[in-house]
């Protein structure tokens, strides 16, 4: 299989720090920055809108597909804004309830592969880096520059504190961390598109390292395999 070498993929669990590091090595790079999580979180809004999360059933959030447009529209110098129906969703996607039942709404297989379709047609933007949790193994395997980030689960934690309205009141690290956790175990165990490494990727382990330490070593790793 030949090398996609237009594509830089950040794979890693929850609060890894994929979406800063990713977004700022596009900017470095002059490249596309496409956050996958970000539409899996805008799916499950548009199903808790239509059914609250009592409704949350694969057949009703599957038949919802064809009813939402979902959209990346390009705002210039390599930004794109996520729109559902037409509206900038980009706030609402980050609530507690959102995260509490996206890795549900993703594991459905025909979710993921209505999204995966999407996601493949970045790849005619040029050079883009794409982060998730299969972008390495499933929407684009044959990605030449691979990366896997991860960190302890009290960094991870400590960041998603840090992340506005990301958590409930009153939440502490330790429940958080427990949250972080079972995401994983679910996200590792589905059936379709596990999280994991790809085998041909590199391991970040970013615990202590600081966000342009990071994006520093992905950048330059990146520059330096141009050829």
């Amino acid at each position: 299989m030949a090398c996609r070498k237009n594509v830089v993929a950040i794979d890693g669990p929850a609060a890894s720090g994929k979406s800063t590091v990713a977004a700022l090595v596009a900017e470095r790079l002059g490249a596309t920055y496409v956050n996958t999580g970000n539409m899996y979180r805008a799916v499950t809004l548009a199903a808790l809108r239509r059914f609250g999360d009592a409704g949350l059933s694969e057949e009703d959030v599957v038949g919802m597909l064809g009813d939402i447009e979902l959209e990346y529209t390009n705002v210039g110098d390599g930004a794109f804004a996520l729109k559902l129906d037409g509206e900038d969703v980009g706030m609402e996607i980050r609530s507690p309830e959102v995260a509490k039942f996206v890795s549900k709404v993703a594991a459905m297989p025909a979710v993921r592969e209505w999204l995966v379709k999407k996601q493949r047609a970045f790849a005619d933007e040029g050079t883009i880096v794409m982060e998730g949790r299969d972008i390495g193994t499933v929407v684009f395997p044959d990605a030449k520059r691979k990366f896997f980030l991860s960190a302890s689960p009290e960094v991870r934690a400590k960041r998603r504190l840090a992340q506005a309205g990301e958590c409930v009141d009153g939440a502490t690290i330790s429940s958080v961390a427990k949250e972080i956790a079972e995401r994983d175990k679910r996200d590792m165990e589905r059936p379709v598109s596990p999280l994991k490494k790809a085998d041909d990727a590199i391991a970040v382990d970013t615990s202590d390292m600081t966000i342009d330490e990071v994006v520093d070593f992905i950048a330059d790793n990146v520059e330096g395999g141009a050829t």
